[in-house]
């Protein structure tokens, strides 16, 4: 199953949180991961969105890291994550990452399509989530209309993905759907989340030498 391609910046992100009854909260650019930069965003951080090229750097990573994670990561409590099985639904996936873990921080509009979802999949497994998504057609809907505004070109030979990193119950917590679990990088903090998330951000691109595509959105609490 695919959804269409959908840009990853503030703006559609903010068009796609609108139109999924979300308010509260607002999309930033991340110009640049070290601190002077992180500095400029506005507003109470709840979430880091990296951008990222999947390569076969990444992919070896990855599966030595979750090698590694398998026997050490327990899904924590009150930890709301998902699977992805959906083409190009990243962004949209990792939207509902950062507002399923930062719900007592915002506000849904009356008839939510993503309020909706969430209560429909509070108790289900990660997987259940997922196919769970395949069938909602509000949300599809949503973020089909979205990427129809955007201006998505696919790069030639690159394919991408999102993650979103997000402080639960003070633990930076990367929610990456492609994943079989949450993966936990230690302890942080509302005021922490950004630059915490920002050294694990950079070992994406020391990972990947000479690779240039790489961006990030912060979505902040309205000040």
């Amino acid at each position: 199953m695919q959804w269409k391609p959908m840009e990853i910046n503030p703006s559609m992100l903010s068009k796609a949180i609108e139109e999924l009854g979300v308010s509260g909260c607002c999309c930033e650019d991340i110009l640049g991961l070290e601190e002077a930069s992180l500095a400029n965003v506005r507003g109470s951080p709840l979430s880091l969105i990296l951008l990222f090229p999947l390569t076969s750097e990444h992919a070896a990573f990855r599966q030595q890291q979750v090698k590694e994670l398998t026997e050490k990561q327990q899904s924590g409590s009150g930890i709301y994550f998902m699977k992805q099985t959906i083409g190009n639904s990243c962004g949209t996936i990792c939207l509902l990452h950062s507002v399923a873990n930062n719900q007592t921080k915002l506000k849904f509009k009356d008839g939510s399509p993503l309020k909706k979802f969430l209560s429909e999949t509070a108790n289900q497994s990660p997987e259940d989530r997922a196919k769970h998504l395949e069938k909602c057609e509000d949300i599809r809907q949503i973020h089909d209309a979205v990427a129809d505004e955007g201006q998505c070109r696919v790069a030639e030979g690159k394919n991408f993905h999102a993650v979103a990193f997000v402080n639960v119950n003070g633990t930076l917590v990367e929610f990456d759907g492609l994943e079989p679990s949450p993966i936990y990088h230690g302890k942080t903090s509302d005021d922490h989340l950004l630059l915490d998330a920002a050294k694990i951000c950079r070992q994406f691109t020391q990972r990947q030498p000479g690779e240039v595509h790489f961006s990030a959105v912060a979505i902040c609490k309205s000040p």
